[in-house]
């Protein structure tokens, strides 16, 4: 758990650092690019495919080792109830994903793409307004993308995947982490 939950914390400390490159990536040539079916899938917006790591721009997944409880006081984890998710659609669908910044952990943040029925549809935004993945924010709680922030906020209101849980919301305790290590 601790291995995720610095993960997460870079995820959310890097986010700031990369919102303003992100109209200029580190490489602007990077080429969009097939998600493996052979991926390993690390956390809910996180994986590495081919020896590279890489982190979905805006998305929050779940922290793993979190706990969700159902209305019948049913534990699961939430991380990997975020994880699994990701994993469906990335065994259902083709995705293609288009690198547009370097995380501080070198991580490439991608936004990606996932063809379905002939339809092509954001992962970020299937993941968050199915409930099971949040909009990332920077250090000082902001959303990172507008567009993620309306979807979080409908799924909450439709209590939608993780919302009809009870759960701590991963950006809450990334926030108090952070604040805890600045003392």
């Amino acid at each position: 758990m601790k291995r995720t939950s610095l993960a997460a914390f870079i995820i959310l400390a890097s986010a700031h650092a990369v919102s303003a490159e992100v109209a200029a990536p580190a490489n602007a040539t990077a080429a969009p690019f097939r998600v493996s079916k052979s991926v390993e899938l690390l956390t809910g917006d996180t994986w590495r495919d081919r020896g590279k790591l890489y982190r979905l721009y805006g998305v929050q997944s779940c922290l793993r080792g979190t706990i969700a409880l159902d209305a019948n006081g049913k534990k699961l984890d939430c991380g990997n109830a975020s994880l699994a998710h990701l994993a469906a659609l990335f065994s259902t669908a083709a995705v293609t994903c288009q690198p547009i910044a370097l995380a501080l952990d070198k991580a490439t943040f991608v936004v990606c793409g996932a063809k379905l029925d002939g339809n092509t549809i954001d992962v970020g935004t299937a993941l968050i307004a199915a409930g099971y993945a949040f909009a990332a924010t920077d250090q000082k709680g902001n959303a990172v993308s507008a567009n993620y922030l309306v979807a979080e906020l409908n799924a909450k209101m439709k209590a939608d995947g993780l919302w009809a849980m009870k759960f701590s919301h991963p950006i809450e305790l990334l926030l108090r982490r952070a604040g805890e290590r600045k003392q």
